[in-house]
């Protein structure tokens, strides 16, 4: 087995000097990056090197750069944070070294077939958060010492600060500013509800219809929101900020999610001809001790009460949005909601598989809810459920109530 190369001090300085070389600052973001890399696998005597860059809405790490792991790269391979090899670094924060890797410790095959035996990685930092991982790979079996994971950590903080140049250098489409702005990285949390959200591209766009949103009323009220556009790409995401924008208005306008709904379904048949899209509306007491809930063609939400098995809300389902002809009487359903229940909302790119009928889908998200906070629920729930490149869109909202009063 290879130890992890250490050398004396002038070749500690060398391998320092080549990660920090001051001109490699004079190159664009991404020559810096490929540059680094080819570094990096020279210094730690390495044969691959490799880049994820997190993606904040879906917490997902997107393969960005590679080097002897190109195609990694050219499959725009994701994976969720917690999951696999890099994963396991973003989710642990800390230098992660595998020494015999086999097949359970990594997700991506690519990192199998080009033979690895052995892998290292860090995690990217900007600003105190988690922002990719850097790891290195061996095809002989080698034990990396703190020496390599310090030079490692070193080329990770130079990575970082040019992936941010990147990122903020790279022109965004107009779809992609789209799906930006009406999808926060996180809902904004009320007193006493907490709240958290993920979002994940179905497709190489990155846009598509699916949403959610949450938003305080002058009642007091809080009105929750996840929908579902047919559809993918601009087109679709154009619908969507539309509805958007329209239910916030019919919400200032009715107190009833139903009759908002309805609103909404007769804009969408009047102005969005040949659209269809399902939605779910429902609205938190200001107390917080009641759920009213509207579904339009929409999945019924999964509801988790304190001390209990998480239970598939009974609400009926009306008809989605956009068939046009006699508008349908929609109706509301009021749930109970205990301090310490979490209600989560999704589209059905989270549960639906060719191969299975839905509810076989719908019933592993249910085993797989259980009371907390609502971002470890997301968490949790993604890492079980979520496909790391999905056939269609994922949205998935939790929404938990934390004050202790009833």
């Amino acid at each position: 087995m290879i130890e992890g190369l250490g050398g004396g001090s002038d070749e500690r300085l060398r391998r320092i000097e080549a990660l920090t070389d001051t001109s490699l600052s004079q190159l664009d973001p991404d020559d810096l990056l490929d540059e680094l890399l080819d570094r990096v696998r020279d210094v730690l005597r390495a044969d691959t090197a490799a880049m994820l860059l997190l993606d904040p809405h879906a917490q997902q790490l997107v393969a960005t750069a590679a080097k002897g792991l190109e195609q990694e790269v050219r499959e725009s391979f994701r994976v969720s944070v917690g999951r696999g090899f890099a994963g396991r670094v973003a989710a642990e924060r800390r230098a992660v070294s595998l020494t015999d890797v086999r097949p359970g410790d990594v997700v991506n095959p690519l990192l199998l077939d080009a033979g690895l035996r052995s892998l290292l990685g860090v995690p990217m930092f900007a600003a105190g958060e988690v922002v990719g991982v850097l790891h290195v790979g061996s095809r002989e079996p080698r034990r990396f010492t703190a020496d390599d994971v310090q030079l490692l950590q070193l080329a990770a903080d130079r990575a970082s600060a040019a992936a941010q140049v990147r990122a903020s250098s790279i022109d965004r489409t107009a779809a992609l500013a789209l799906q930006r702005s009406l999808l926060p990285t996180r809902p904004v949390d009320a007193p006493g509800i907490e709240t958290a959200a993920r979002y994940v591209p179905g497709h190489d766009t990155g846009v598509g219809g699916d949403w959610y949103d949450v938003f305080a009323l002058p009642t007091g009220w809080l009105g929750v929101v996840i929908g579902d556009v047919s559809g993918h790409g601009l087109a679709s995401a154009v619908v969507m900020g539309r509805l958007r924008s329209a239910l916030r208005a019919y919400s200032l306008v009715c107190d009833d999610p139903a009759k908002a709904l309805s609103l909404l379904d007769r804009k969408v048949s009047h102005f969005e001809a040949g659209s269809l899209a399902t939605v779910l509306y429902a609205m938190i007491s200001p107390d917080h001790k009641t759920i009213r809930i509207s579904l339009a063609g929409h999945l019924r939400p999964i509801l988790a009460p304190p001390d209990e098995p998480a239970i598939l809300a009974e609400v009926p389902v009306d008809l989605p949005l956009g068939l046009g002809g006699r508008h349908h009487d929609r109706r509301y359903t009021d749930l109970p909601f205990p301090p310490g229940a979490v209600l989560v909302c999704y589209t059905d790119g989270l549960v639906e598989r060719r191969t299975e009928v839905i509810d076989t889908g719908i019933e592993r998200l249910r085993a797989a809810v259980a009371p907390g906070p609502a971002e470890h629920v997301c968490t949790t729930v993604m890492a079980r459920l979520a496909e790391e490149r999905p056939g269609d869109d994922i949205a998935m909202l939790a929404i938990r109530r934390t004050d202790p009063h009833d």
